[in-house]
């Protein structure tokens, strides 16, 4: 059966975005180290359940980078995803600056709850902090949220909910759109990331309108800078 809200970005949008050269990260940054990681890793999850429980909600779910046990869907009450924070390293730089999914207070969030496997805590949450939370200045974007499951209401660890000192704009969707058409850097374009997360949430069965909504925009912006020019 075909899919009932299918996909129009596709691979060959992504591959239509130049490549651009950039840093992974802001070189003012002070990295997380392991001591830092795992004293962070344990001021969020003292006194928790085990397994610990992540919602994922971007790239999490398609790229978990950690030992996973066991995986649901969940929907994370009060959140709604948005793409708010502004990059230019990463998957963007100065000349073409990025965006990356956060969560904003209010509506709802489909996503995927994910445990750490029990007995790879250190490794696990070492691996996840350092790939969320990259360095001090970001350190603060790690929270406990309410998430709807199958289970019933669960609690579970996320990032970037209501970034805080984080590099946050609000555009319009017809903004991202543009933004995410060009935008590339050292990690890869905008437009891959997007399409990723489009695709991992279809597997999942899961529909949001404004993921939706945007993956068709970049691929009309994209094609559309075709028409005219190089992108």
């Amino acid at each position: 059966m075909p899919e009932p809200f299918p996909l129009v970005l596709s691979d060959e949008h992504v591959a239509r975005v130049a490549p651009a050269e950039g840093l992974l990260y802001d070189p003012g940054w002070k990295m997380l180290e392991d001591p830092d990681l795992d004293l962070l890793a344990r001021h969020l999850t003292d006194g928790r359940p085990r397994p610990i429980s992540i919602f994922a909600y971007g790239s999490l779910i398609w790229n978990p980078g950690f030992e996973v046990q066991s995986r649901r869907r969940g929907t994370a009450i009060g959140w709604h995803r948005d793409f708010s924070l502004s990059l230019e390293h990463f998957r963007g730089t100065p000349e073409r600056p990025g965006l990356m999914l956060a969560l904003a207070s209010g509506g709802s969030c489909e996503g995927l709850v994910l445990d750490v496997a029990e007995g790879t805590e250190t490794p696990s949450l070492r691996a996840i902090l350092k790939r969320e939370l990259v360095a001090h200045e970001l350190s603060a974007n790690a929270c406990w949220i309410e998430v709807q499951t199958s289970r019933g209401r669960e609690s579970a660890l996320t990032f970037y909910a209501d970034p805080v000192d984080a590099p946050v704009v609000r555009l319009t969707v017809t903004e991202q759109a543009r933004r995410l058409a060009t935008a590339a850097g050292a990690a890869g374009s905008g437009a891959e990331y997007l399409l990723r997360t489009a695709r991992g949430l279809a597997e999942l069965g899961v529909h949001d309108d404004y993921i939706w909504t945007l993956q068709r925009m970049v691929a009309e912006e994209i094609e559309a800078r075709r028409a005219s020019g190089p992108t």
